[in-house]
């Protein structure tokens, strides 16, 4: 009889052994492709810790190895073909440098279209099935949201009162679109990926470069360049992608859950990227309140109404067109899609 609850107690652990390797069997493991550590707070402060506590995040049977693409060795500009060879199953996707690969990515942040949050909002909600789509047919992944690191603006080390002071200057850019309205006032074009591009102006490879506020902080910036110009010329849109495959892995139910959790995710970083955005502003310039960042003395520049007309007039005088001809060669029903899905949403008809 003593020897009842000996051989009950290691029937036990048998059934628990057996049970921790089905459940260890049926998890589901995801390589993820994240923002570069360099752009900051975004990537640290929600990003990561999504992903870090996924499984208690979403309820999912998924484990996550979550990798930022700076620390990999692959260009940012590599992201979808990394996904369509099946190297990572989600990626955090970075639209504008992977715009030669997926022009149609483009159009979620035309020069001039998103002159500020709302805004950006409204063009993403109605234009993101149309990417889902072509995403899908192109490099078998699905869209599950898309965020923005918030208005993009130029940062110099040259003195500069309005944007057309840029003449004759070396600026980076991070896509097409971006590169011909800085040479529509004159200024080379100079396409960089983020992580080279505070060695580059340290250097005077490039006089100045554009990007959030929020972001130059972050990688300091403000140590190599004197000005910072207000004027907001995109919105720097990313997103989440998905490979089918990975989708697939899932029943219906799941498939929910996941989107669920993607959605208030991206919801928590449109509030946090416009926070973020005005206090960066501050805290590049040495004013107050900066809570966020490190505190830097730019000269902080307002757009002048030349500027701002400047912008506005670009969406249809060189952003829209040069995009569209671009994109059609790669789908030619790429602008009529954006014309039927965006135009009615931001009055252009």
């Amino acid at each position: 009889m003593q020897r009842l609850p000996t051989l009950l107690a290691a029937g036990l652990m048998s059934v628990s052994l057996i049970g921790s390797a089905a459940a260890q069997e049926n998890t589901i493991q995801w390589k993820v492709l994240g923002q570069p550590l360099a752009t900051g707070k975004i990537q640290s402060q929600k990003e990561q810790p999504f992903f870090e506590n996924f499984a208690e995040r979403t309820g999912l049977p998924i484990e996550i190895n979550y990798q930022p693409v700076d620390t990999t060795g692959i260009k940012d500009t590599e992201q979808l073909r990394i996904m369509k060879a099946g190297l990572f199953d989600l990626v955090s996707l970075r639209m504008s440098p992977n715009s030669r690969d997926a022009p149609v990515l483009t159009g979620l942040d035309l020069v001039g279209l998103n002159p500020d949050y709302a805004t950006a909002r409204t063009v993403t909600d109605a234009y993101l099935p149309v990417l889902d789509e072509q995403l899908q047919e192109s490099f078998d992944v699905k869209l599950l949201g898309a965020w923005p690191f918030g208005p993009q603006i130029l940062f110099c080390d040259a003195p500069v009162s309005s944007f057309s002071d840029i003449e004759g200057l070396k600026v980076r850019v991070y896509d097409q679109n971006l590169a011909k309205f800085v040479e529509s006032v004159g200024a080379t074009a100079v396409p960089m990926s983020f992580p080279e591009v505070h060695q580059s102006l340290s250097l005077g490879a490039v006089d100045c470069a554009i990007t959030g506020p929020s972001s130059a902080n972050s990688a300091g910036w403000p140590e190599v360049t004197t000005h910072q110009l207000t004027l907001g010329m995109g919105s720097a849109m990313n997103g989440y992608a998905i490979s089918l495959k990975a989708w697939n892995q899932l029943d219906s139910n799941q498939q929910e859950t996941l989107q669920t959790a993607f959605n208030e995710l991206n919801d928590e970083i449109w509030e946090y990227s416009e926070s973020l955005y005005n206090d960066a502003l501050n805290c590049n310039s040495g004013q107050q309140p900066c809570e966020t960042g490190t505190e830097y003395d730019l000269v902080n520049v307002e757009p002048t109404e030349a500027d701002l007309a400047q912008v506005r007039e670009a969406l249809l005088n060189i952003s829209l067109p040069t995009w569209a001809d671009i994109c059609d060669q790669a789908n030619p029903d790429c602008s009529a899609n954006w014309e039927a899905n965006v135009g009615p949403v931001i009055g252009l008809e």
